[in-house]
């Protein structure tokens, strides 16, 4: 998503935003995210190259309706083990699109992109105990849990990692 898409969400601008995004962007979409959102373009801002990592959105392709968002914590190195090789990643799907099989393949293909495009092969998911559908998605994709740590936001997380 660039700075533009963002700052059009941010402001309610749903026309905006669906012309930057070429999707179908509902009002409010992000309403309960502006903080999240608000976090990604500042990183953005301060540093053009983050753009690429941080933030993509989730769009239909048949209907092009903007469903969620997915990407990683930063650029290599940007995770929980602080481990230099290694990328994380999160993703968001809104209701009622959930339990389609949609963050599956949106994380497969963040996956595909880091490993094709930059050679990344350690991957790492950091996922609430109780998130029964991404602790799934991770058994799905071949995520082994190998920790757990404490998010100051989010509490209690289980850490997950794939050899690609």
């Amino acid at each position: 998503m660039p700075p533009r898409a963002i700052e059009a969400l941010l402001a309610e601008d749903a026309a905006a935003a669906s012309q930057l995004l070429d999707a179908r962007v509902s009002d409010g979409l992000i309403a309960s995210e502006a903080g999240f959102f608000r976090l990604r373009l500042g990183q953005m801002t301060r540093d053009p190259s983050l753009q690429e990592w941080l933030i993509r959105a989730v769009v239909l392709r048949e209907s092009r309706a903007a469903v969620g968002h997915a990407g990683f914590h930063g650029k290599p190195g940007t995770n929980g083990k602080q481990d230099p090789e290694a990328v994380e990643l999160g993703y968001t799907i809104y209701d009622p699109y959930r339990g389609r099989g949609l963050a599956t393949e949106t994380a497969a293909a963040l996956i595909d992109w880091a490993s094709k495009e930059h050679g990344i092969r350690r991957f790492i998911v950091s996922i609430a105990p109780d998130n029964e559908p991404s602790l799934a998605i991770a058994r799905k994709l071949g995520f082994v849990q190998t920790g757990e740590q404490w998010d100051d936001e989010d509490g209690l997380e289980l850490v997950f990692e794939l050899e690609a």
